[in-house]
């Protein structure tokens, strides 16, 4: 794979590289119109997509930051996208360009001074994975083997002006209203600025590793301050299967049932007890070691939960509050997703579409045992995903609903039913996690 000597930092350079993009895509849309008027319209349609999504995924992964992570959000989005779309932008959690040699260097001198062979005893110049805001190194140190993320010059910097050529996109896609968007793009601004925040993604790791120690089948890499900065994060080289590749060649129930319960322990043992989340659940960020341990090795994506927030959103998991409608309507202005100036009309119309969303988004809580195996339920949520894209109802109806936490939130639980999916795990035990509660307060706490 070849190597980049440059990213494109400044507002115009990044934006110049999006339309000469669209530029592109223009030209594909012409090919589109010319083959369905020879060929058949399915088959012109799957063609614009392959062609689009490859040259707007060649586009970000050379600019890198921002603009590529929201690819590789939205490859996590089965439901929203073209399967091509997925395809292509899945490849941003490994498939990368990543920094040459000298720039890689050079960042070296700016944080510490040094070069990295001359802070480490071997250090592979080569990376072993690129992804959307930083890329891996191997080294070793006094007979550790270690991993060293470097971040790409200039992700912080242009994260802002990112967002705002994505914008008009997004609320496109999602049909959001521009006057009352700006919470939403926000929480999203905020969360990319931690992510490129590599001295608060240090704590947070230190901190998720020593509070969740107890969790059975799940391990955690050291971190070595004294080999990190704000750009650049030292933790220990962790062997095992990217969690994608475990998943595609594991055949073994046993084991995809102990992937998936450790997997789902560490979810919900964060969410309820320590009210924070690793809120980027996509495979590149799990390993499977070789005696079938969970590794938890990023986190840079860490959402904080309010408590008014977290209530009347594990309240609405409880069949008896969705069954009863004055329940459930004030669940539904806590969370924002009515308003005290809703008519009647609106609250009927957007009570009924929450009503059936959370009926089928909690079904595994309403089990002892939940089998993340089974298609149905994951064709029953594409297709109501498609139902309410689809609705001709929602046009002039103001759809930016609910509260800014939902995005991360909704995020994480997508993420989290498509991993366990994806795993096969078929006999997962929901509540399993509620025996290692309060056990964290003994452990201490790294801040």
């Amino acid at each position: 794979m070849k190597t980049l000597n440059k990213i494109p930092t400044g507002k115009i350079e990044r934006a110049s590289k999006l339309l000469s993009t669209g530029a592109k895509v223009g030209v594909n849309y012409l090919k589109y119109y010319g083959t369905k008027i020879t060929g058949s319209d399915e088959e012109a349609r799957n063609t614009l997509d392959r062609d689009n999504a490859a040259d707007i995924y060649d586009s970000l992964k050379e600019m890198k930051g921002s603009a590529l992570k929201v690819a590789q959000m939205l490859s996590m989005e089965k439901n929203i996208l073209p399967a091509a779309y997925v395809e292509q932008f899945s490849l941003a959690q490994f498939q990368v360009p990543p920094l040459s040699a000298p720039l890689v260097s050079k960042i070296f001198r700016n944080e510490f001074g040094k070069n990295p062979k001359e802070l480490f005893d071997t250090f592979e110049s080569e990376a072993t994975r690129a992804a959307s805001i930083g890329q891996v190194h191997k080294a070793t140190k006094d007979g550790r083997e270690l991993a060293v993320k470097i971040q790409y010059p200039g992700v912080s910097d242009s994260i802002s002006s990112d967002l705002a050529m994505v914008k008009p996109i997004a609320m496109r896609m999602f049909k959001l209203n521009g006057k009352d968007s700006d919470p939403y793009f926000k929480e999203v601004e905020q969360k990319l600025l931690e992510e490129t925040d590599y001295e608060l993604e240090l704590a947070q790791s230190r901190e998720i590793r020593e509070r969740c120690r107890n969790l059975p089948n799940l391990q955690f890499p050291n971190y070595y301050p004294e080999y990190s900065s704000a750009r650049i994060i030292t933790m220990d080289w962790m062997h095992g299967k990217h969690l994608s590749e475990f998943c595609a060649e594991n055949k073994d129930e046993r084991t995809a049932n102990k992937v998936g319960q450790a997997l789902w322990d560490f979810y919900m043992f964060q969410i309820h007890e320590l009210r924070k989340v690793h809120a980027d659940p996509h495979p590149g960020n799990f390993l499977v070691s070789p005696d079938e341990q969970l590794i938890a090795i990023d986190f840079g994506c860490m959402k904080a939960i309010p408590e008014d927030f977290y209530t009347p959103y594990f309240e609405l998991a409880s069949r008896e509050n969705l069954n009863n409608p004055d329940i459930f309507e004030n669940k539904l202005l806590e969370l924002e997703i009515l308003r005290l100036e809703d008519n009647a009309a609106d609250r009927q119309f957007f009570g009924d579409i929450f009503h059936e969303l959370l009926m089928l988004f909690t079904t595994p809580f309403q089990y002892e045992f939940f089998d993340f195996s089974n298609p149905k339920f994951f064709s029953e949520i594409a297709d109501l995903g498609q139902k309410y894209a689809d609705l001709s109802k929602m046009k002039g109806r103001n759809m930016n609903r609910g509260s800014r936490h939902f995005i991360y939130m909704n995020r994480t639980f997508f993420g989290l039913f498509n991993l366990m999916h994806a795993i096969g795990a078929t006999n997962i035990s929901i509540d399993n996690y509620k025996n290692y509660l309060g056990q964290e307060k003994d452990c201490g706490k790294i801040s």
